[in-house]
């Protein structure tokens, strides 16, 4: 791997698999990493050093920023905790009867989002500190997003669930089957809150819209992406995740291929691709300038053991409008 005055890794990555990585919302030099090695680690990626780290019991799945100090995470000890990242102090604000998959903070509404294997999404108040609703949807969770004051709820079965948080009823708002064939893997929304896009295990990903009029419906398309031609096979891979740039509305997408590539959902092109990395893309994130890509490359176990596995790494490259920008 070559490392350029664009492209770096971090030191200090953690010792297992990065299942998440989160910028701070309000600075391009911190990120929050989640990894299976039980640990939260915060990296000041201006100067490459891991600042602080904190544990949980087993692997931890997710973990998001409320603000420039609170941070939360969860996984497979099935607990939610907030971090303080000023004092050092960690509260436990309760717990999930399986594992936690996703902790999402919304802003607009002021509360914490996680999504769990239980089948229930719980929402958490950071002024009480304690959950505020338990909400049954159907199927473990394997994924959920923000889309201002919605919540995008992804779960096995290829289920999609559109949740209002200003207005939480027994049942979803929306509810939808995947227009993906396959079991989904990752849900992001549009910046602009028109739509999300979904992606699956089989290298596709598809935009869709929640105006469900039938004309807006009209303009929902799918793609096939993470695709490689090897001695003549075509070989699928897991799109993992999926990351917006919060100005141009477009996305990168992070493979079990080990590429990223950048796309203009509205336009429907590939911008770019970058160069192939050391193996599977575990997770990846823009920071909120839309100016830093974080990347996650971790081995997923697609294919079992193997031998000489990559260490897990993190990426930190610095992308240009010309990669980014809609043309």
């Amino acid at each position: 791997m070559i490392e350029s005055r664009m492209e770096f890794r971090l030191k200090n990555s953690p010792g297992d698999c990065v299942q998440s990585v989160k910028f701070s919302p309000t600075s391009s030099q911190f990120l929050l990493v989640a990894s299976w090695d039980k640990t939260v680690r915060l990296y000041d990626v201006t100067s490459n050093n891991m600042r602080l780290q904190y544990q949980h019991s087993a692997a931890v799945l997710d973990c998001c920023f409320q603000d420039a100090v609170h941070v939360y995470s969860g996984g497979l000890d099935n607990v939610l905790k907030m971090f303080d990242l000023n004092t050092n102090a960690e509260t436990v604000l309760g717990s999930h009867e399986a594992p936690i998959r996703c902790v999402e903070y919304c802003s607009e509404v002021n509360v914490v989002v996680t999504g769990s294997w239980d089948n229930t999404i719980k929402l958490w108040d950071p002024r009480q500190q304690r959950d505020s609703g338990t909400y049954q949807q159907g199927h473990k969770v394997y994924t959920l997003a923000m889309c201002g004051e919605r919540v995008v709820v992804g779960t096995a079965n290829r289920r999609v669930l559109i949740w209002d948080l200003r207005n939480m009823g027994p049942s979803a708002q929306i509810r939808r089957d995947s227009s993906l064939k396959y079991q989904t893997r990752c849900i992001r929304c549009f910046p602009n809150k028109q739509g999300y896009v979904v992606s699956s295990i089989e290298g596709r990903v598809a935009v869709e819209y929640l105006d469900p009029s039938p004309e807006v419906q009209k303009k929902k398309y799918a793609f096939k992406c993470h695709r490689l031609k090897e001695e003549g096979v075509e070989i699928i891979y897991p799109v993992n995740d999926i990351s917006f740039h919060n100005g141009y509305n477009t996305f990168a997408t992070g493979g079990s291929d080990g590429y990223v590539n950048i796309w203009d959902g509205f336009n429907k092109k590939r911008l770019c691709q970058f160069h192939r990395y050391p193996t599977s893309i575990s997770s990846l994130a823009f920071s909120h300038d839309g100016n830093t890509l974080a990347i996650a490359c971790s081995y997923l176990y697609e294919k079992g053991e193997v031998p000489n596995i990559p260490e897990n790494s993190i990426y930190i490259r610095r992308v240009t409008d010309q990669e980014t920008k809609p043309k």
